[in-house]
């Protein structure tokens, strides 16, 4: 792997405990450059467009039970929560990161809705939140003050269990 954003962002999903390795992607894929293959993330550099999309990968696999996990391939399903979830996954691990937002809400992708979110999430609307907090991955600022711990965009957890 060459591309420095890609590789930064590879090491965190590794440290986190979602496999990924690199080859080969035969054909085309939802997201350019990524299969998703028993749970974990395969990666062909030369056709990855977007390194942001390794975390929003990622986010789908790391808000899905452990006992789906492995079984995931190619598809994360259709699940609106799991996907609100995954996209403030995304937001928490470029915060995290300390990276740009347009990094993983580039202009490529959520179906021209990029700007939208970034602008929502930096003002603290937490589309999502309920469910990651339902799930045990993050808190609000109101159950993390009674808790004495950090809100959201501090995740508890990076992987649902």
């Amino acid at each position: 792997m060459k591309n420095e954003t890609a590789i930064k962002l590879i090491e965190f999903i590794e440290e986190i405990g979602i496999p990924v390795s690199e080859g080969t992607i035969e054909g085309d894929t939802i997201i350019p450059g990524i299969f998703i293959k028993d749970g974990g993330l395969l990666v062909d550099e030369e056709k990855l467009t977007y390194p942001g999309d390794l975390l929003h990968e990622a986010g789908h696999l790391a808000v899905k039970p452990s006992s789906e996990r492995p079984h995931v391939t190619e598809n994360v399903g259709n699940d609106g929560a799991e996907e609100m979830m995954s996209i403030l996954w995304s937001w928490a691990a470029a915060v995290h990161l300390k990276l740009d937002p347009k990094i993983v809400f580039h202009d490529g992708g959520y179906k021209g809705g990029s700007d939208h979110l970034i602008e929502t999430f930096t003002n603290e609307a937490y589309i999502g939140l309920p469910m990651l907090q339902w799930v045990g991955m993050a808190v609000d600022k109101a159950n993390a003050e009674k808790a004495g711990i950090k809100p959201f965009p501090n995740m508890i957890k990076w992987l649902r269990d």
